[in-house]
């Protein structure tokens, strides 16, 4: 189960993580009673990222544009998912952006340090410079040095970053969570350090052995975040493009591609990664599977791309459950056309696991996005009918 920012900001607050000063927002008259200075940023709380790329975060510089601001935000739906409050927090000024994750990796059964030397909205980048370490035996500051130093900091930062990460794996280890995130970790001029966004995910069994997070999810009343989905979101039914990622950030970030690139959605599906969605019932791989199958349902798309990222689960496990599925379509179906995108490890095993089955591996997002619509659209990509 997910936590919204605010939440997980209040956990980071507790454990000494730096955050910033912020008051919660429940209704846009409520902007009238800040305390906070201007300028200031507004933030929808919802379930999902990419939340900046589609207007659900705004910079305002009085009250008359945060009024108006707020009021856009909070008919503003992400993916389907309307804001029940935002956060307004000080506006802080970086230098650099950094990411950092803590997770359990569940088929080696250790929690895993993950950092990447590029933080922020631009997923493609920080994962091209994603870094690891495993915790293989108890937890010591070593482990977490090891990655700052893995991620490419030097001087006074690999030592400013440790503590953080020793701090998260604390956060992590006290509520047994799935997840704890920080993107972005804002680096100022100075080298002092801001969690600017935070991501954390709980354990659903775990939850009835700690009463204070129970208390703290349940501050907005029964929790039902709706993505990852089990069914398709039809989005256009005149598109010709299927969209099934890893996660709400990279599925946006895919759509926009496409959009850009003159090609209409039909539908998407987000499967989540590894550590969402009720992962430990429903593995990726089922989840991959499952997606595949509802979405080549839906007779008017010619093409299904498909673009996961996994840090855990070894690409060519991934490519194994497509390649699967390609080969069990009897008859044998032209259509839809897979278009398949991984980023992980083992790589250039899933690239010859897909070659058995007659499907080429691309690993360049744009790339990925222009090749499905140019086979969406063999004569021209349409210019509008969104």
């Amino acid at each position: 189960m997910d936590l919204l920012e605010y939440q997980a900001k209040e956990l980071f607050r507790d454990m000494g993580i730096p955050v910033l000063p912020s008051q919660r927002i429940e209704r846009p008259k409520d902007i009238k009673a800040l305390t906070l200075p201007y300028p200031l940023v507004l933030k929808s709380q919802v379930y999902i990222g990419g939340r900046g790329r589609v207007g659900g975060v705004r910079f305002v510089e009085n009250t008359i544009d945060a009024i108006a601001a707020a009021q856009t935000i909070f008919n503003l739906p992400i993916m389907g998912e309307y804001p029940k409050l935002l956060l307004a927090e000080a506006k802080y000024d970086v230098e650099r952006e950094l990411y950092l994750a803590v997770t359990l990796n569940r088929s080696m059964r250790r929690p895993v340090l993950l950092g990447s030397s590029q933080g922020g909205i631009d997923v493609q980048a920080a994962i091209d410079q994603m870094q690891q370490v495993v915790v293989e035996e108890e937890f010591s500051p070593y482990y977490a040095r090891r990655l700052a130093i893995k991620m490419g900091l030097t001087g006074p930062l690999i030592e400013t970053v440790s503590a953080i990460v020793e701090k998260m794996y604390r956060l992590f280890l006290r509520w047994d969570l799935d997840l704890v995130e920080i993107n972005p970790l804002g680096v100022s001029a100075s080298g002092a350090v801001m969690a600017l966004d935070g991501k954390v995910s709980a354990n659903d069994e775990a939850l009835g052995r700690h009463p204070h997070l129970l208390a703290l999810i349940g501050t907005l009343g029964p929790l039902a975040p709706t993505v990852p989905t089990a069914t398709p979101i039809l989005l256009n039914p005149k598109g010709q493009i299927g969209v099934l990622c890893s996660g709400a950030g990279l599925t946006m970030a895919t759509m926009d591609l496409i959009e850009r690139g003159g090609g209409n959605t039909c539908c998407y599906l987000n499967v989540g990664g590894e550590t969402t969605w009720d992962a430990a019932s429903e593995p990726l791989k089922q989840r991959i599977e499952r997606g595949l199958e509802r979405m080549a349902a839906m007779a008017q798309m010619r093409v299904i791309l498909i673009n996961l990222i996994s840090n855990l689960v070894p690409c060519d496990e991934m490519a194994t459950v497509i390649g699967d599925y390609f080969r069990s379509r009897l008859p044998p179906a032209a259509e839809p056309i897979l278009v398949v995108r991984l980023i992980g490890c083992q790589g250039d095993r899933a690239r010859q696991v897909l070659a058995k089955a007659h499907l080429t591996l691309v690993t360049d997002l744009e790339a990925a996005v222009s090749q499905a619509i140019a086979l969406a659209y063999p004569d021209a990509p349409p210019t509008t009918a969104r």
